[in-house]
């Protein structure tokens, strides 16, 4: 039972995920249609709102509820709840600080995607493009503790991070530039 239980709450963690990183492309291309003429522009949003809401209600946070079930489950079920705080459990703890932000910025992006409901445009398209790069930030952290768990120094762990992060806005920037160059 045990073997399925992990391969459900995989299978809810990459749909939450894809929904995270695909509703946020949505945010950017709803934004930029607000460069249009304003047919184009009415089309556009339209089309976007049934899109995001589709993904959002039916997939996304299923999907993130479903992770929430299985994640605690799995870990009582395995005993990793009686060694949290001590050195055998300390990579779950860090795990689990990183997806209470990863769930913190889920609802950063319900509350975007409220707002882009309503009409209400708050961020540039590279703002949003940024936003984005934190799932992936989340994803690599989270991933990397599940897997090598205390393989890695906490210390070569967070230095590892911090240089993917500087590639990752590094990415952005060039990406910026040459978008601008067009």
């Amino acid at each position: 039972m045990y073997p399925y239980l992990i391969a459900l709450h995989i299978i809810f963690i990459v749909t939450w995920f894809s929904g995270m990183f695909y509703i946020v492309r949505l945010f950017i291309y709803n934004t930029e249609a607000g460069e249009k003429n304003d047919i184009e522009k009415q089309v556009l949003r339209k089309q976007f709102s049934i899109m995001l809401k589709r993904l959002w209600y039916g997939i996304t946070w299923p999907s993130a509820i479903l992770t929430l079930i299985f994640g605690p489950l799995l870990m009582f079920l395995h005993g990793w709840n009686n060694v949290l705080f001590e050195e055998a459990g300390r990579w779950l703890l860090i795990k689990l600080i990183f997806v209470f932000f990863l769930y913190l910025y889920f609802l950063s992006l319900h509350k975007i995607f409220k707002q882009q409901m309503n009409g209400i445009f708050k961020y540039t398209s590279q703002q949003l493009r940024i936003w984005n790069e934190l799932a992936t930030i989340f994803l690599v952290a989270i991933v990397m503790l599940a897997v090598v768990k205390n393989s890695i120094s906490v210390v070569w762990g967070l230095i590892g991070l911090a240089l993917f992060v500087i590639v990752l806005m590094s990415a952005i920037k060039i990406y910026k530039q040459l978008r601008n160059k067009k």
